[in-house]
C-alpha cells in the first residue's frame, strides 16, 4: 500500500522538498533523482488517477529547468498544465501529491492559489507564451533580471493564440525562454500544416497537410524524388525544418535536442541561462509521452487520463460502466442521422474522443473534421460549409466554445447560419475543476437573438436533440449534455424530432412546480417525491428549451401554483434569466408568486466528485426542496418519509 511520506526507494528525492534543494545536488546525481520523481509520480497517480502521460514525458525537463533556473524568482509557466505533477513534487507538494484532483487536495493542473511555484494558472491550451511575454515586459519595466520559461507542446502550438504571442514576441527584444516540448502528440493526433513541421504526423486521416501537399509537389520532380513515400515524407519535414518559420517569427531557435537527455538538456539551458540575447528564445525539446513507464509508451493514448491502475501491470480500476457515455449517445445518434442524410458532416477542435466523434469518423471518415486545437477557426469552418447547404455539427466541450466565442456571434448568429452547436461537458465535470465545468453555455449563448438552445435531460432526449437540431436549417442550434454515465434508459435506434419551443410535464401537482433545464431533472423528480411527503402537491416540468421558450408552459406553471422554481446547471444569467424576464414582461410576478431561480453559485466550485459539486451548489434533490420550503416560509425538517 502506498503511504503518503517519503520512503526508503527514493533517497534523493527525499533530500528535494524545494527547488533550492535540488540545486544543492551535484549534476552526476540527476539521472538518478529523475529516475526517482518519475517513479514518484507513477505510485502517486496509480493512487489518485489522473494525467499520467504527460508528466511522465516530461520529468527531465522538470528536473532540468529547476535546477538550471532559479525558481520561483524565475518564472516557470506551463501550458495547459497537465504534465505538472513532477514539477508539484519538487515545488515542495510532494506530501499532498496523493490527493491530487481530490476533493479539498491538489488542483490536476497549475493554480496561482497553491503555491508560489505556479505563477500562471492554466488548463485549456496555448495561454503560456502570452502570459509568459506579459511577465517578461512586466520584468523590464521593473527594471528587474529575472527569466521567464513558458513550456508549452505540440498540440498547444496548433492553436492561432500561440503564433500570435510569437509574432508579438519576436517583434519585441524582451527576453523570454520558450522552450516547446514536442512528443509527437497531443490527446489525439495533431493534425495540420504546423503538426507536421513540429513531428512526423502519422495519421490515415485525408488531411491536406504539407506533408501531403509536399508529395505533390515531390511527383512532379525527376522520378528519385518520388521513389516512396517515406522519401516524400522526409522532402516535406525538409521544406520546413531549421527553425525557419520561428526564426522568421523573431525568435532565436535552438534544437531539436533530446528532452531525456539530461547531457543535452543542462548545457542548452545554461547557455540560453548565461547568454543575453536580444529577445525570445525558442528551444525544441523532443520527448517521449509516457517516458520511463511501458503501460503507458505502448499505449494508442500514451495513458494521458487515466483511472487509479496497479503499477506492475498498468491495469486500470475502471469499474464497468452501467449505462452509455453522454458523448457516445450523441454520436450515436449523430451516425443514425447521417446514414440518412449525406449533407451531415462534424467538425471537432483536438477531442474526437472526447466529443464521441471518434466513433461518427469510423463510420464516415470523409465527414469527419479534426481541425485541432483551433475552436476559432472550427466554428466558422461550419459557418461556411452552412452556407453551401451541409449540415455541420460543431462539437465542442462548453468552456471550449468559450473560445470562439466572437465566431459564434460574428459568423453564425448575425448571419442566422444553421450551424448546430453539440456542447459536451455541460456542467460540473468532477475532478477537472473550474477550468472545464461548462457553467455559461446557457447565458453566453442565450443572449444572441435566433439561436435555439435545448438541453437534454436524459439520453433519449438528447437522441432527440440530435435529430431536432439535423431540421433547423433556418438559425443556428444548440444542445447542452453533461459529462459521464448517461441514465440507463433503453435507447431508441434513431432520435424523434421535438417540437420546437415546447416542454413536457411528468408530475402534475397543485402548490409548488419545479421548471427543469437539462439534468437536473431526476433530482427535481427526487425533490418532488420529498415536499409530497411533507403534504407540499409539487408540479415537475421538463423545460427541453430554453429559446424559444415555452411560453404557455411557463405561464401555466406561474398562474397554476404558489411557487415557481427554475433548476439549471448553469450560471446566472441563463434558463432562469429567459423565464424571469417573460413572467415580469407578462405581468405574471405581481400576483404573489414566488419565484425562485435556482443557478449556480456566484463563485467558482473546486474539483470533486460531481455530486459533491451539485450539492455545493444547491442544485441536487435536497437544494430543491430547501429553495421551495424557504419560499413558503416554512424550516427544513426531516420529513415523515425519513423519521
Amino acid at each position: 500500500m502506498s503511504n503518503f511520506g517519503h520512503n526508503r526507494h527514493t533517497p534523493l528525492l527525499d533530500l528535494v522538498n524545494e527547488p533550492s534543494d535540488l540545486r544543492g545536488l551535484d549534476e552526476s546525481q540527476l539521472r538518478a533523482f529523475a529516475d526517482e520523481l518519475r517513479s514518484e509520480m507513477i505510485d502517486a497517480v496509480s493512487v489518485t488517477g489522473g494525467h499520467l502521460g504527460a508528466g511522465l514525458g516530461v520529468v527531465e525537463l522538470t528536473t532540468a529547468i529547476h535546477y538550471v533556473f532559479n525558481t520561483p524568482a524565475d518564472k516557470l509557466i506551463w501550458d495547459v498544465s497537465h504534465q505538472c505533477y513532477p514539477h508539484k513534487i519538487v515545488t515542495g507538494r510532494r506530501d499532498r501529491i496523493r490527493t491530487i484532483r481530490q476533493g479539498g487536495g491538489l488542483s490536476g493542473f497549475t493554480s496561482r492559489r497553491e503555491s508560489e511555484y505556479d505563477p500562471f494558472g492554466a488548463a485549456h491550451s496555448s495561454t503560456s507564451i502570452s502570459a509568459g511575454l506579459g511577465f517578461s515586459v512586466a520584468r523590464d519595466f521593473a527594471g528587474k533580471d529575472n527569466h521567464v520559461i513558458a513550456v508549452i507542446g505540440d498540440g498547444a502550438m496548433s492553436a492561432g493564440m500561440a503564433y500570435e504571442a510569437m509574432n508579438n514576441a519576436g517583434a519585441m527584444n524582451s527576453r523570454l525562454v520558450v522552450i516547446l516540448n514536442d512528443n509527437d502528440m497531443s490527446i489525439a493526433p495533431p493534425v495540420g500544416a504546423m503538426s507536421v513541421y513540429l513531428s512526423q504526423l502519422i495519421s490515415s486521416k485525408p488531411f491536406q497537410s504539407v506533408r501531403h501537399l509536399a508529395k505533390n509537389v515531390a511527383e512532379r520532380f525527376p522520378r528519385t524524388f518520388e521513389t516512396a513515400a517515406k522519401r516524400a515524407e522526409e522532402y516535406a519535414r525538409g521544406m520546413l525544418t531549421g527553425g525557419t518559420l520561428f526564426e522568421e517569427l523573431g525568435l532565436f531557435y535552438i534544437g531539436p535536442i533530446d528532452g531525456h537527455n539530461l547531457d543535452h538538456l543542462l548545457p542548452v539551458l545554461k547557455n540560453v541561462r548565461d547568454t543575453d540575447y536580444d529577445g525570445p528564445v525558442l528551444i525544441h525539446c523532443v520527448t517521449k509521452k509516457g517516458k520511463g513507464y511501458s503501460p503507458a509508451e505502448d499505449a494508442a493514448d500514451k495513458y494521458h487520463g487515466v483511472a487509479k491502475f496497479d503499477v506492475v501491470t498498468g491495469k486500470q480500476a475502471k469499474p464497468t460502466p452501467k449505462a452509455p457515455a453522454y458523448q457516445n449517445v450523441f454520436a450515436a445518434g449523430l451516425i443514425a442521422e447521417a446514414e440518412r442524410d449525406d449533407k451531415i458532416v462534424a467538425v471537432t477542435a483536438a477531442m474526437p474522443s472526447g466529443t464521441g466523434l471518434n466513433k461518427f469518423g469510423e463510420r464516415f471518415p470523409e465527414r469527419t473534421f479534426d481541425v485541432g486545437i483551433a475552436e476559432q477557426h472550427a466554428v466558422t469552418f461550419c459557418a461556411g460549409l452552412a452556407c453551401e447547404g451541409f449540415r455541420p455539427f460543431a462539437a465542442i466541450y462548453s468552456t471550449f466554445l468559450q473560445r470562439a466565442y466572437d465566431q459564434v456571434v460574428h459568423d453564425v448568429a448575425i448571419q442566422s447560419l444553421p450551424v448546430r452547436f453539440a456542447i459536451d461537458r455541460a456542467g460540473m465535470v468532477g475532478a477537472d475543476g473550474v477550468t472545464h465545468q461548462g457553467s455559461y453555455d446557457v447565458t453566453y449563448l442565450g443572449c444572441l437573438p435566433g439561436f435555439v438552445l435545448m438541453a437534454a435531460a436524459d439520453e433519449v432526449e438528447l437522441m432527440n436533440m440530435v435529430a431536432t437540431a439535423c431540421q433547423i436549417d433556418d438559425r443556428p442550434s444548440a444542445f447542452r449534455y453533461p459529462r459521464g454515465e448517461a441514465l440507463g434508459l433503453e435507447m431508441p435506434e434513431r432520435g424523434t424530432p421535438l417540437e420546437i419551443g415546447k416542454g413536457r410535464i411528468l408530475r402534475e401537482g397543485t402548490k409548488i412546480a419545479v421548471l427543469s433545464y437539462g439534468t437536473r431533472l431526476a433530482d427535481s423528480l427526487a425533490a418532488a417525491d420529498e415536499l409530497a411527503a411533507r403534504g407540499l402537491s409539487t408540479t415537475v416540468a421538463d423545460a427541453r428549451f430554453a429559446k424559444p421558450l415555452d411560453h404557455d408552459l411557463v405561464r401555466r406553471l406561474a398562474r397554476e401554483h404558489e411557487v415557481l422554481l427554475t433548476v439549471e446547471e448553469g450560471a446566472i444569467g441563463g434558463f432562469a434569466t429567459q423565464v424571469m424576464t417573460y413572467l415580469a414582461n407578462e405581468g405574471l410576478l405581481e400576483n404573489g408568486l414566488k419565484f425562485r431561480p435556482l443557478t449556480l453559485p456566484d463563485y467558482f466550485i473546486d474539483h470533486d466528485k460531481p455530486p459533491l459539486q451539485v450539492a455545493q451548489a444547491g442544485l441536487d434533490a435536497k437544494g430543491i426542496v430547501a429553495a421551495a420550503l424557504q419560499a413558503l416560509g416554512q424550516a427544513q425538517v426531516e420529513s415523515p418519509a425519513r423519521a
